[in-house]
């Protein structure tokens, strides 16, 4: 599928996803990585800020306001809860979530599962995301998830190198 893999090699394309045991047989599947020069546990508490605002790019999904730059001490994601907010409104909801692990979430029919996979010193940070239903609409999700979340994913990264 068209914009279906960015920052990822074949590997992280074949692991397996807290996402792959929720649908299992997708029409979409598009995966975005990033390497993050932090450790998972740096990296961890802005993947659980999300639920706060989307880090991509404010002015389209966040109504103009600015994601917080600082860490806000929000506690652990729990399973249930919304997963994301964009434009202060929460979205979705916590599916699965194993601490410094992977956070998954759905919203509007898709399923993303955040991994920060170690890397030595480093993290790997990879958002796989699949989708049960709309296979007509499913290259177009995938080409603007491919800018949305690879803005997402570079805010995430610097933020976490800070």
């Amino acid at each position: 599928m068209i914009a279906d893999r960015w920052g990822v090699d074949a590997a992280e394309t074949a692991r397996h996803f807290p996402c792959d045991d929720i649908v299992q047989t997708p029409v979409l599947r598009a995966w975005r990585g990033v390497t993050v020069r932090a450790t998972p546990d740096r990296v961890w508490p802005w993947i659980g800020q999300l639920r706060l605002a989307p880090y991509s790019y404010d002015w389209i999904d966040n109504l103009g306001r600015r994601s917080p730059t600082a860490l806000t001490g929000l506690p652990e994601p729990v399973v249930g809860e919304h997963f994301m907010s964009c434009g202060g409104r929460p979205l979705g909801r916590i599916l699965d979530v194993a601490p410094t692990e992977a956070l998954t979430g759905e919203i509007a029919g898709a399923v993303m599962s955040y991994v920060l996979a170690p890397a030595g010193a480093h993290t790997r940070l990879l958002l796989k995301i699949v989708m049960a239903r709309g296979r007509l609409i499913a290259p177009l999700v995938s080409v603007g998830d491919l800018v949305m979340a690879r803005r997402q994913l570079l805010n995430l990264k610097a933020l976490s190198e800070g």
